[in-house]
C-alpha cells in the first residue's frame, strides 16, 4: 500500500524552517511521504534531510528581481508538479500571501492552514486549526506542532535534524579551521542577526570577547556585510570566516563548536539542530521562551534583560527616548558567567 503523502509548505525564514523540523519528523514517523515547498534560504536544510523525502524549491529571492512574465513558466511548472503528486494533505505553516496560491492549487484533498493566517492566506485552505498564539512562554515549535496534533498524532520528544555533510563539506570546514589553536575549547561567535534590535551592543561583544579571549579558541561566523562589526569586536585577532561559508559548511563548524554564542538568529537555530555545541543565546527585544534552543539547562542557556520593556517582540522600537536601550541588555557578566558555566576553563565538549 501507498504512503500516504503530505506536502510542508514553509517557504522561510532559516529559523523559522527549522522550527518545523520537528513537524516533519512526527510526520514521517506517522507514516506520510513529506514533500517541502521551500525558498532559497532554506533548501540546504531541506534538500536530504532524513525527514524529507522531496524538497522543491521555490526560487522566491530570484523571483523578485524579475518581472512576473518571466517567472511565470517556472511557476506554472512547479504547480505541475505538485498536482502530479496527489498530496493527500496540505500544511501552510507559512500563513502569508506568497504562501496562498501553493495552498490553493496543489491539488491536496485537505488544505489545513491555523485561523491566525494573514495576508487571506486563509483562503487557500479548507481544514482549520485554532489560532496560533505567540505566548512568550510556549515555543514557536510547538505552534508549529499543533498541525500534528490536529491530524491525531503524539508529538513525543522533538526532535530536529541537518543533512548530513558531504565529504567536500568536511573537506572545506578542515581547510577553514586548519591553523586554530586546538588546545582550546573552540568558541563559535555569531555575532550579527537582522532587526536592529536584535543585535546586542557592539561595545559589549568587545567586551566580552576581551574577557574570555585568553581562554577559549574564537571562530567569528556571519556573510560579507558582518566582517566591520566582527573586525571591530575582534580587535582584529580572531578567525573570522565571515562571508566563507554556505549554509552546510556553516552547520558543519559548529559541529565542531564546543560552544557557539549568538543571536536570535538563524545561526543560532542551526547551531541546535546542528545538535553538537552548547549555546548561550542573548535575547534583546525578542522573547526567549518563543525562540531560544529547546533543550537541557546544562547545554543551552537563553539569556534576557530586565528592562520594563524586554522582550516587546516588535522590529522598530517603540519607545520615543532612549530607543533600542534592550541591545544593552544582558549584561557582559551574564553572558560571561553563562559561558562558563557551559564551559568550564580548560573543558572540552562533554
Amino acid at each position: 500500500m501507498d504512503k500516504k503523502r503530505v506536502l510542508i509548505i514553509r517557504l522561510s525564514s532559516l529559523g523559522d524552517v527549522i522550527f518545523n523540523l520537528p513537524l516533519a519528523n512526527v510526520l514521517k514517523s506517522n507514516g506520510y511521504k513529506v514533500t517541502w515547498l521551500v525558498g532559497e534560504k532554506g533548501i540546504d536544510v531541506i534538500k536530504n534531510n532524513p525527514a524529507v523525502d522531496e524538497a522543491i524549491l521555490v526560487p522566491i529571492a530570484k523571483w523578485k528581481k524579475q518581472p512576473l512574465w518571466k517567472n511565470l513558466p517556472e511557476y506554472l511548472s512547479i504547480i505541475r508538479h505538485l498536482r502530479r503528486q496527489k498530496f493527500d494533505i496540505a500544511l501552510d505553516t507559512h500563513m502569508l500571501l506568497k504562501s496562498f496560491i501553493w495552498t490553493a492549487f496543489c491539488g491536496a484533498k485537505r488544505r489545513i492552514i491555523s485561523k491566525s493566517a494573514r495576508e487571506l492566506s486563509i483562503l487557500g485552505g479548507n481544514e482549520f486549526i485554532d489560532k496560533i498564539s505567540l505566548d512568550f512562554h510556549n515555543h514557536v515549535i510547538k505552534n508549529y506542532l499543533k498541525y500534528a496534533n490536529y491530524l491525531g498524532f503524539n508529538t513525543g520528544e522533538i526532535k530536529a535534524e541537518l543533512p548530513p555533510a558531504s565529504e567536500e563539506v568536511k573537506t572545506k570546514a578542515d581547510k577553514l579551521l586548519q591553523n586554530i589553536d586546538k588546545s582550546k575549547p573552540l568558541v563559535g561567535i555569531a555575532p550579527a542577526t537582522t532587526w536592529v534590535a536584535k543585535h546586542w551592543s557592539k561595545d559589549n561583544w568587545r567586551e566580552l570577547i576581551k574577557r574570555i579571549e585568553n581562554d577559549y579558541t574564537l571562530v567569528f561566523t556571519g556573510t560579507n556585510k558582518d566582517k566591520e562589526l566582527i573586525e571591530y569586536i575582534s580587535g582584529g585577532k580572531h578567525l573570522s570566516i565571515a562571508g566563507q561559508t554556505n549554509i552546510p559548511e556553516l552547520a558543519e563548524i559548529f559541529r565542531r563548536c564546543n560552544l557557539v554564542i549568538s543571536l536570535d538568529s538563524g545561526s543560532t537555530h542551526l547551531a541546535w539542530a546542528a545538535k553538537e555545541p552548547k549555546i548561550v543565546s542573548i535575547f534583546c527585544c525578542t522573547p526567549p521562551g518563543l525562540y531560544a534552543p529547546i533543550g537541557a539547562s546544562d547545554k543551552y542557556i537563553a539569556l534576557s534583560g530586565h528592562l520594563p520593556c524586554q522582550p516587546c517582540h516588535k522590529r522598530r522600537c517603540p519607545l520615543k527616548k532612549n530607543q533600542n536601550q534592550c541591545t544593552m541588555f544582558p549584561s557582559v557578566d551574564e553572558v560571561f558567567d553563562a559561558v562558563h558555566k557551559l564551559l568550564p576553563v580548560g573543558v572540552g565538549n562533554a
